[in-house]
């Protein structure tokens, strides 16, 4: 048997070197005197100085992105905004980062922790000096997010840093693009760069690039976009020095410690409003190498104790196949959400909420995984599920404060990416490889107190936008047959999730297209939703050879949907590789939903009619889901009782009520009473002892995964396992007091621990 797994905290005697489990960083980095750093800073500085300067840091980052996003070459910069601009202090404190991929940015300070301790006396840090890296073990995501490290100086002491990531076109490994669905290690992935020095005294090393640009099946673009990434940090550190020898290194750095001391204010001030407890949240990831039919748990737990926050992931499944993420991409992952619920008002300035935020995981898990490892694929799966969960678990951390409850957000679309890899040889007679952006269009997942925004991105990327399918179009041998939002899709709730779409595309301009697969969430879904709602739908493939496509093309027939065109229907697998696509076969990747907020039956019934009408839900699911009998309100009362006398399963309606005031609410539908009991909040049935799992006390209904959502199909398509689509209901009145997508063998998840004071 392997020997039980260690937390990082029980390995302090170990060195991690960026090469077994990953870069932590000590509390005191040991960095060469060689180095001197700049540490004066102004105390008092007036308001309007304070703004204008901290506004203009704030500006700099984002001409720093945009200088990126103007200068590569490639799609993935200019569609998928893959990429985003920091600036750090000289000790790799966060001042801010940009509203692009967040999560690259999530790990920028352990990348820059790890050169201040490990460059800073071989080979040095000079001014003009900037260091490339992408070793997940050092800080990357993966090893196609490439960071430029800029150290900015003044006047012989390091003042600052001004960094970027981007995804790069390809770095190697055994698949075109260098996501390797199919690699066993990290040696069949792309190449691993801890930070090397690139550049030396303003000039490209040109040692250091070729060995570099070896690697890749697209030397001269990966060549681009390494430059406009160089031209990124150059334009960032000219502006910042403009603003030094304006306002004085003294005020500069003195906005810099009040934007971190001021984001570390306002965070404490939310913590103090909040009780102490502990939620957690569990969810799956499927398929970990081709052929793989197993379901992978993963699971985080958020502690709340006093002023500091927690992040654990014990529970999590070992390490296995291709889906998985580093340490750093799990940390990375969980900041993405902690910036956006906690810390959204601090203008994604982090550093100071990271002063009392520990991050705790098992070394050897899916999440956490030793080196060697394969990673490519992690922030289109262990990253991705790292990070949505973290909104669960954040939400429900805030939820019992009345004006921090609307900060509350749900799983968004896109919680496992259906990467749609394909290569071959384009309509200009040039070899390729890309993945399909589309899914970058997301969704929104449902507020506490408003719905969801159908294809509204991803929340991880505020800025990110769906690329026209003509620039698709222009770039790559394919011809859209349609994209559209999908009815049904976005997860049920009283308030409802937004809708993912579906993209249906041919090969055009190429004799054939060569696909793999690379997806999860296809069969469990990911996309949960809270306090009651509904998961969004699932991720789904769909294929259709020798269809009549053509011919119908010919007759000038559009097709909406890809049930219309006839021909051998095929279910392609999670990690299908190396199947071809002629201009005859149609293939339509929908991405997954939204997650609900809240039991579907306490949804007004004059917005569920109103959302048939916008073809948002069908029919079928307003009666049956929302139990709303389209204009007809007696009738819609009547079907709302029986499905809630349904959920009760016979328990009687008598049972006890909680005989004590309202404390405040845990969850939408869990009160906690001043008697330390847990009560329903609709009706105060009694749902046991703030010390016990009120999910106990409810009436537990264990429902087939298809009922969680239209759209999830047939699980035995995909997975061995079975799932189940749990509901936790009032034992009174049928309240769904909480939801859990679970395997059946997995016990019931104690999601909120309230600590009593």
């Amino acid at each position: 048997m392997n020997a039980p797994l260690k937390k990082l905290s029980e390995l302090a005697g170990v060195v991690f070197d960026g090469r077994r489990t990953g870069y932590v960083p000590p509390k005191n980095l040991r960095i060469s005197p060689k180095l001197k750093l700049h540490k004066k800073a102004k105390i008092n500085i007036d308001p309007v100085t304070f703004e204008v300067v901290r506004h203009a840091l704030w500006n700099v980052n984002e001409e720093h992105g945009a200088t990126i996003q103007r200068l590569s070459g490639s799609p993935v910069a200019m569609y998928a905004l893959d990429l985003n601009p920091s600036i750090l202090t000289e000790d790799a404190e966060f001042v801010y980062f940009g509203p692009y991929m967040q999560y690259m940015s999530g790990v920028t300070d352990t990348q820059v922790k790890w050169t201040l301790e490990n460059r800073s006396d071989n080979p040095g840090i000079n001014d003009g000096d900037m260091f490339l890296a992408n070793d997940p073990w050092v800080g990357a995501a993966h090893q196609m997010d490439v960071m430029l490290l800029c150290p900015v100086f003044w006047k012989g002491e390091l003042f600052c840093w001004v960094t970027n990531c981007l995804h790069q076109y390809d770095i190697g490994g055994i698949t075109p693009g260098s996501f390797c669905p199919s690699a066993r290690d990290a040696f069949d992935e792309g190449i691993l760069i801890p930070p090397v020095k690139i550049v030396e005294r303003n000039e490209i090393r040109r040692d250091i690039e070729e060995i570099y640009l070896r690697s890749s099946r697209k030397p001269a673009a990966v060549a681009l976009d390494f430059r406009a990434q160089l031209a990124g940090n150059m334009t960032a550190r000219d502006r910042i020095l403009s603003l030094i020898k304006r306002y004085g290194a003294e005020t500069v750095k003195g906005v810099m410690r009040k934007i971190l001391d001021d984001g570390e204010k306002a965070f404490l001030k939310k913590l103090a409003r909040l009780p102490d407890g502990v939620w957690r949240d569990r969810t799956y990831v499927e398929c970990c190498r081709p052929g793989d039919r197993g379901v992978h748990r993963v699971v985080l737990t958020l502690r709340k104790l006093g002023r500091k926050l927690v992040f654990e992931n014990e529970g999590t499944d070992p390490q296995a196949g291709g889906i998985n993420a580093t340490y750093s991409g799990w940390r990375g992952a969980i900041m993405v959400a902690l910036n956006e619920l906690m810390c959204w008002e601090q203008y994604y300035a982090v550093g100071g909420a990271l002063r009392h935020v520990e991050f705790n995981p098992t070394p050897g898990t899916l999440n956490c995984a030793d080196f060697p490892a394969s990673v490519s694929t992690a922030p289109v799966q262990c990253m991705e599920i790292s990070l949505y969960p973290a909104y669960n678990v954040l939400s429900k951390m805030i939820y019992p404060d009345p004006e921090l409850r609307r900060d509350a957000m749900c799983i968004g679309g896109t919680s496992q990416w259906p990467a749609t890899i394909f290569r071959g040889v384009d309509q200009w007679g040039e070899r390729y490889g890309y993945i399909l952006v589309d899914p970058i269009g997301g969704a929104i997942g449902a507020f506490s107190h408003a719905d969801g925004i159908s294809t509204g991105g991803q929340a991880r990327t505020p800025i990110c936008k769906l690329p026209n399918v003509e620039h698709t179009e222009q770039s790559f041998p394919l011809l859209f047959l349609y994209r559209k939002e999908v009815t049904d899709s976005g997860g049920a709730g009283k308030y409802r999730g937004g809708l993912s779409a579906e993209s249906c595309f041919i090969a055009h301009g190429t004799d054939r297209i060569t696909h793999d697969t690379l997806s999860s969430g296809n069969a469990v879904p990911t996309s949960t939703g809270m306090m009651g709602g509904y998961p969004g739908a699932v991720n789904r493939y769909r294929f259709v050879r020798q269809s009549d496509i053509q011919e119908r093309m010919q007759r000038s027939e559009l097709v909406s949907d890809i049930d219309q065109v006839s021909g051998e229907a095929e279910t392609l697998q999670l990690r299908q590789q190396d199947f071809a696509q002629s201009p005859s076969d149609v293939y339509a990747v929908l991405w997954s939903a939204a997650g609900g907020f809240g039991d579907p039956l306490e949804r007004d019934p004059a917005r569920v009619e109103a959302d048939v009408t916008n073809r948002d839900v069908s029919e079928k699911a307003a009666l049956e889901i929302y139990g709303v009998v389209l204009g007809d309100a007696r009738g819609t009362e009547r079907r709302r009782a029986d499905i809630r006398a349904r959920r009760i399963q016979g328990r009687s309606k008598s049972a006890a009520k909680v005989d004590a005031p309202v404390r405040f609410l845990a969850t939408e539908g869990l009160a906690l009473h001043d008697n330390m009991r847990y009560g329903c909040a609709k009706c105060s049935a009694d749902l046991g002892p703030v010390s016990h799992n009120y999910k106990d006390y409810c009436a537990r209904n264990d429902l087939p995964i298809e009922a969680s959502n239209p759209i999830a199909g047939d699980p035995k398509r995909f997975i061995d396992p079975l799932p189940q689509f749990r509901q936790f209901c009032c034992p009174r009145c049928g309240l769904v007091i909480e939801n859990e997508v679970a395997l059946a063998d997995d016990p019931v998840l104690r999601d909120v621990e309230i600590l009593w004071k």
